[in-house]
């Protein structure tokens, strides 16, 4: 099972493994406070997709059009899928106030299709 949480919420003590799927770290979190076992920078949104969404909730439905063509080429999709595959208890953690519209969302949707659709992805 793969699911996604905040950074900032509580994380229970368990064999959860966490992957941090933002570009930058979050503010005002120490590395040492939260246990993320796996940090894909590169697996967010590009900088410049990142600026002209600022989740704008009006400009979601192209946001998620724009991040799925750049995950297309993007390696750390790659290593998220092969975790996931190995792994069936993955969080993507994201530091976003907006639960409904952020990458991690993003990244859930299309992970969740690609382990359904039992596709090669080596």
């Amino acid at each position: 099972m793969i699911k996604i949480k905040r950074v900032f919420d509580k994380f229970a003590l368990n064999n959860e493994t966490r992957v941090l799927v933002d570009r930058f770290w979050p503010r005002g979190i120490k590395k040492s406070s939260r246990k993320i076992d796996l940090w894909l920078k590169n697996i967010g949104p590009s900088n410049e997709l990142r600026k002209w969404f600022s989740h704008d909730p009006k400009k979601w439905v192209e946001f998620k059009r724009r991040y799925k063509e750049e995950l297309k080429t993007n390696k750390d999709l790659l290593k998220l899928l092969r975790l996931a595959r190995m792994d069936d208890n993955v969080v993507l953690v994201y530091s976003s106030r907006d639960e409904k519209h952020n990458n991690a969302v993003v990244l859930l949707q299309i992970v969740e299709r690609k382990l359904k659709s039992k596709s090669q992805i080596y």
